[in-house]
């Protein structure tokens, strides 16, 4: 069993240092945290003014040329104009309001992706930790096998056993021996996956985590549920982006608003008086029919957004529900493993080993009973995995952790 002592001797790694690597080097947080502040930017965009436009031209008499009969005719002249355009009073506002409100509702996915990847590394942290765990439940049963065939041997060198009481032993050895291997390849699996949310090469030695804890399950559902429907990044954007909504169609309204332009300009006209211009351009909002259907459009997004809330909320109800029951019933279980089941198994196991060196019982039975320690003991390792598992993704919905 070379691979055992290999996993054994690996140092230990702690959760919190694996999951600050992921913050740090997966690129869709990063991603998120730029699209968040790219869209803040937006909002100084939208309430500047538009920028002025500057305009030359020239008026020429007897020929198409700049400056002809710029000195003999009164007509004649080179001139210069700045416009500047102001959006109706509150329009200005009400723009940097919407892209405020756009940046608001991109701010959850920054929170969203962090407890993405936090759920990630837990869930493959506490697998790996599964998988460590398992393989020293099989590498004790294997210490324990191979005293029963040392035994089953001697008594059928004595003429007091079957041959096959030992062929059993030899086999059930090699089979533990199998899974031993397919424990080690889901190993290398996990680290692999680990190695990829940490930016670390595939091969990279990810370590042994520390060992799955037994943790009473004491949480309530109510409380959760309100919790995660404060609290969920996914409902908060959702929320935002009917606030979005609503001030996109306060905005629409204001399209049937006039935007006034303010001209000024200057004309030289050679020996002839000097010529000043002033000039205001009022845009009239005739095409009501456009503007109705701008309207209508922000209404219909409400009503999405709305619809995406409570369908969300639903959602996010029913799947915490479900694994908020899974891991209840998986401390529930693990429990009962640690605290009745395996200690009387054991000793079961053990009583017919006795039994069995005096011959009282077959070695069949003491084979039962060590298959029956063994399947309990893993089955409570998965368990606790299971318990994990679950409240790290009640974690990522609720966004507070419930097992420190």
């Amino acid at each position: 069993m070379a691979g055992t002592s290999t996993v054994a001797a690996q140092e230990r790694v702690s959760l919190s240092s694996l999951i600050d690597e992921a913050l740090t080097a997966h690129p869709t947080l990063v991603a998120a945290d730029a699209r968040r502040a790219a869209a803040t930017e937006r909002i100084a965009q939208e309430r500047a003014l538009p920028d002025p436009m500057v305009s030359a031209g020239y008026a020429s008499v007897g020929l198409p040329l700049p400056g002809a009969g710029l000195r003999s005719e009164p007509l004649a002249n080179l001139s210069v104009m700045v416009s500047q355009t102001f959006p109706y009073p509150g329009t200005r506002a009400l723009r940097a309001s919407a892209a405020m409100r756009e940046a608001e509702a991109v701010a959850p996915l920054v929170d969203m992706a962090r407890l993405d990847i936090i759920s990630r590394v837990k869930q493959l942290y506490y697998r790996l930790a599964s998988v460590h765990a398992t393989s020293d439940v099989l590498a004790r049963n294997v210490q324990l096998l191979d005293t029963l065939l040392q035994v089953s041997e001697g008594r059928y060198a004595v003429g007091q056993a079957a041959q096959q009481d030992v062929i059993k032993a030899q086999t059930e050895l090699s089979i533990l021996e199998l899974q031993q291997r397919r424990l080690n390849q889901e190993r290398l699996a996990l680290d692999t996956e680990l190695n990829t949310l940490r930016g670390r090469p595939p091969l990279a030695v990810v370590g042994r985590p520390d060992d799955l804890a037994f943790v009473p399950f004491e949480e309530q559902l109510e409380p959760m549920l309100a919790a995660a429907r404060t609290h969920a990044p996914m409902l908060q954007r959702d929320r935002l982006m009917i606030a979005s909504a609503e001030t996109s169609i306060a905005l629409a309204r204001q399209a049937s608003k006039p935007d006034i332009t303010v001209s000024g300009g200057y004309a030289y006209s050679g020996a002839m008086p000097r010529m000043f211009e002033a000039r205001v351009d009022v845009n009239v909002p005739f095409r009501k029919e456009r503007r109705l259907a701008a309207v209508a459009e922000q209404s219909l997004r409400l009503q999405a957004a709305q619809a995406d809330l409570a369908s969300n909320e639903r959602g996010l109800d029913a799947e915490l529900q479900a694994e908020f029951r899974a891991a209840a019933t998986a401390s529930e279980l693990a429990r009962l493993y640690r605290d009745t089941v395996l200690p009387q198994a054991r000793l079961a196991l053990e009583s017919s080993i006795s039994s069995y060196e005096s011959g009282a019982v077959d070695f069949l039975s003491v084979l039962t009973n060590f298959s029956s320690v063994l399947q309990y003991e893993t089955s409570y390792v998965e368990e606790l995995m299971n318990f994990h598992v679950a409240t790290s993704r009640v974690e990522s919905m609720t966004g507070a952790p419930l097992v420190h």
